[in-house]
């Protein structure tokens, strides 16, 4: 298969695809539902890469089983989106939403009941394709006890978030969890170079065991919409210029420093901001997130749009002028590429692809921080550009064609393809038992 190579992103070309064979993939998802609410605690990218790579392998003849935390009552246990496609609710402590560190404990019961549905229904998988640390510890356990190969995306790092929090640090035991899954699984995929750097670096691992597959985009989904019918659709103001924001409201993701940003803005321009994301008005991160509107004066301007599904994020970039992404880190920054593709520029700080993807001057501007006096002066200056129609919709879209997720599952396809052509190496059942004991009791003490 020929490969391309771009801005150190190895991809295949899906018109030259292997003659490979279609395998059953298990695919685990723990703590975050692949079709839940965008923007909620827990519910960002990773679950719609998830849910969108799960959907091409399926359509392209893989069987995929994703295994998901109940978290609700009303759900059923298995929905089939699709042919080849099923999402299994498991049970796994309490069905109600929890945090990360309540559910480790819990990671046991999940991975018993994922057996028995594997076990009830006479299943074979071929390959465990994992996300996250939590679910890398259940396919941990799936590698050794089907003695398959296992395929793992961190999709965030717990020591890479510990460098920006001052508060909330993740626990010693996902940092222990991490780097032993790192050693232990057979291959780690990452979103970008600089991520498998930093992994092989901070977790002592060959080069040659990462690769590299960014994430991807729907380019038919994400399209450039009429701007000023979807601010009518969406009742938003079409006459002020509008910036964007959609993700959750983590504070690794720097909505605070956007707020101060907006507010330092406003003293030389008429704008409004649209936040797109965050749980229910109850929910402590926005109730924090509106304390600092009000602090800021800021009520007038800023509008919170709430948790939203995937369709519904092409009208509010479509919409906007530009979108702003102010994180301190990013494992990559989705949503980069579904903004770029709708054709909205962007300003972003150098965190995970957006390095790779922004263009100063063609599709938007990067940032050297999140700095509110270097957001504000970049936020400004798209707007002003916008005004002036510098950005053609279509050129911005150009720039992110060839991040389109028939190439990112060809790429995919081809990491499962060297992964199950070979011997799959476990260690012994001796070594399993005591490391899978420490890892467990470091989480219970968590």
């Amino acid at each position: 298969m020929r490969r391309r190579f771009r801005k150190g992103i190895l991809m295949s070309d899906p018109d030259e695809r292997l003659k490979m064979k279609t395998l059953k993939i298990a695919m685990i998802c723990m703590h975050s539902s692949p079709i839940g609410r965008l923007g909620t605690r827990d519910t960002g990218g990773m679950s719609v890469y998830v849910n969108e790579l799960a959907q091409r392998l399926a359509r392209k003849g893989h069987t995929v089983d994703i295994f998901t935390r109940a978290q609700d009552l009303k759900s059923r246990k298995v929905l089939t989106p699709l042919h080849n496609l099923r999402i299994i609710h498991l049970n796994g402590g309490p069905c109600e939403p929890l945090s990360q560190r309540m559910l480790y404990p819990h990671l046991p019961e999940f991975f018993q009941n994922l057996e028995r549905f594997r076990k009830e229904g006479g299943i074979r998988y071929d390959l465990v394709h994992s996300h996250y640390y939590l679910s890398g510890q259940a396919g941990r356990w799936a590698q050794e006890r089907w003695r398959v190969p296992h395929l793992l995306m961190f999709h965030t790092l717990g020591s890479l978030k510990n460098r920006i929090l001052t508060s909330g640090k993740e626990p010693d035991f996902r940092l222990a969890v991490e780097k032993s899954l790192a050693v232990h699984c057979h291959r780690v995929v990452a979103a970008t170079e600089r991520e498998k750097l930093e992994i092989s670096r901070m977790f002592d691992v060959s080069f040659q065991k990462i690769g590299v597959v960014p994430c991807g985009v729907d380019l038919e989904k994400f399209r450039p919409l009429d701007p000023m019918a979807c601010r009518t659709r969406l009742n938003l103001d079409r006459s002020l210029p509008l910036l964007v924001y959609v993700g959750r409201f983590d504070p690794v993701k720097g909505v605070d420093r956007l707020l101060r940003a907006a507010a330092k803005l406003r003293q030389q321009m008429d704008f409004r901001l649209v936040l797109v994301g965050g749980g229910g008005e109850g929910t402590p991160e926005v109730q924090k997130i509106r304390m600092l509107c009000e602090h800021l004066s800021l009520n007038d301007m800023v509008r919170f749009s709430g948790g939203r599904t995937h369709d519904d994020l092409p009208l509010f970039y479509s919409a906007a002028d530009a979108l702003v992404l102010s994180s301190h880190y990013e494992s990559f920054g989705l949503v980069l590429l579904e903004a770029l593709a709708c054709g909205t520029p962007v300003v972003a700080t150098p965190v995970g692809a957006a390095k790779d993807i922004v263009r100063n001057g063609v599709n938007g501007l990067l940032v050297s921080d999140n700095n509110p006096d270097n957001l504000a002066e970049a936020m400004g200056r798209i707007l002003k550009v916008s005004a002036g129609q510098v950005f053609s919709r279509e050129s911005v879209r150009a720039t992110v064609s060839f991040y389109d997720w028939h190439f990112v599952t060809a790429a995919i396809e081809q990491e499962y393809e060297e992964l199950t052509k070979g011997p799959c190496c476990c260690f012994s059942s001796r070594e399993k038992e005591e490391e899978n004991l420490l890892i467990l009791d470091r989480g219970g003490r968590g």
